[in-house]
């Protein structure tokens, strides 16, 4: 019977630490959320230094806060869609290096994903030419078959072919994949080492 109440009292002890974290966790939420609002007003201009921001802040809110903001800046850091790096993901990558101290880690890890974000443009822009000319080929192709003479290729347009879009789409999609997975090992790199 003994036993019985010294697991019981652990059991309620237990509980008793677990209510406690609860209520803790709630407040590390909040000050997460400040972070990021904090981040997005800076992405936005309406701040100047990401550091300021933070140092304004209690030293005991301080790591929270950095996490959430560290948080908003990977989340922005995204793959180009009209060819070059938004201003977004260039301040992202900024912000990451100011809120790390210029840690040579960081520095590196946000030089790898500037880099994968330049090659990604021009990689794509490579792909589409590539691609365009297959479907090209394939039209002449086709339209010799059909005993059809093919005397102006510039008249040709890749897009008239039927599948054009859907094979365009399955063949961005899997540049698109192989491009993320790169972009999110080294986004996890740095959510490692702030701790997120």
């Amino acid at each position: 019977m003994a036993e019985i109440r010294s697991t019981m009292d652990m059991v309620m002890e237990r509980a008793a630490r677990l209510a406690a974290e609860a209520k803790d966790a709630p407040a590390d939420e909040d000050l997460q959320n400040q972070g990021m609002r904090l981040a997005a007003a800076y992405l936005n201009g309406e701040a100047a230094d990401l550091l300021e921001l933070l140092n304004s802040k209690a030293p005991a809110e301080q790591m929270a806060i950095r996490g959430g903001m560290a948080s908003t800046m990977l989340r922005n850091i995204v793959l180009p869609r009209g060819g070059e790096i938004s201003e977004q993901s260039r301040l992202s990558l900024k912000g990451l290096r100011q809120l790390s101290g210029n840690s040579a880690d960081i520095s590196t890890i946000c030089s790898e994903l500037a880099q994968i974000l330049e090659q990604y443009s021009k990689h794509r822009e490579q792909v589409k030419q590539q691609f365009d000319e297959s479907i090209l080929n394939q039209l002449k192709v086709q339209l010799q078959q059909q005993g059809l003479e093919v005397s102006d290729e510039m008249a040709l347009n890749p897009a008239m072919h039927p599948k054009y879009q859907e094979q365009w789409s399955r063949t961005s999609a899997e540049l698109n994949g192989q491009y993320n997975n790169a972009l999110d090992q080294r986004k996890a790199l740095i959510r490692q080492r702030f701790g997120i």
